[in-house]
């Protein structure tokens, strides 16, 4: 176990950290759009590699991370993001600045998590969603900000009842949690400034 909790991180940091970093704010300033970024890592199961390199780059020892039971039920997954993160664990979804989820179906409320305040709406939970693919799902119009007029997204493994908990945490604005999805194709943004619109088959 020493070893899987060591190896498979970025071969590069810097430079590593930097293409993921660049893929993740290019797809918040473009909701829905697909950026690639490479399979970067390779964590122990159930962190996939994207999802595993987004956390690398964006987790820190002043970011508390917070794990959904199939990652908090593998110490594997555990060391390997402490060792390579220096992420503290959030005890509770609210004290999160990020949260990672492998399982996004079984996920939790999105009100539980931080949702900052209307002075620091800054201090809220980002979720970093494993997704198995950022196409072929149920077909969702995004608009808002970013986006020219609309555009289809239809991500695999959402969130039961995302729709309409997307619908309230947008309500919030300008507190609320912003969506990061990471697939192997990429990673794409649901910032909480998108709105989001079901189209009918």
């Amino acid at each position: 176990m020493q070893t899987e909790a060591i190896d498979g991180g970025f071969a590069n940091p810097v430079f590593d950290a930097q293409v993921v970093f660049r893929a993740v704010m290019d797809a918040m300033a473009r909701p829905g759009t697909i950026q690639p970024c490479g399979e970067l890592t390779a964590p122990p199961a159930p962190l996939a590699p994207v999802a595993a390199a987004v956390a690398l780059a964006l987790c820190d020892a002043d970011t508390p991370l917070w794990l959904d039971p199939a990652l908090q039920a593998s110490a594997a997954a555990r060391h390997w993001l402490g060792f390579h993160t220096g992420a503290p664990l959030a005890h509770t979804p609210a004290d999160a600045h990020f949260a990672l989820v492998s399982d996004p179906a079984e996920l939790i409320s999105l009100e539980n998590f931080a949702q900052g305040s209307q002075e620091y709406p800054d201090r809220s939970t980002t979720l970093i969603l494993q997704v198995p693919s950022l196409s072929g799902g149920e077909t969702l119009q995004l608009e808002g900000p970013g986006i020219e007029t609309s555009l289809a997204f239809a991500p695999v493994s959402l969130p039961r009842h995302f729709v309409e908990q997307w619908k309230q945490n947008r309500a919030r604005f300008p507190r609320g949690v912003d969506v990061i999805l990471a697939a192997p194709e990429g990673v794409a943004c649901l910032p909480r400034t998108t709105r989001i619109k079901t189209t009918e088959a």
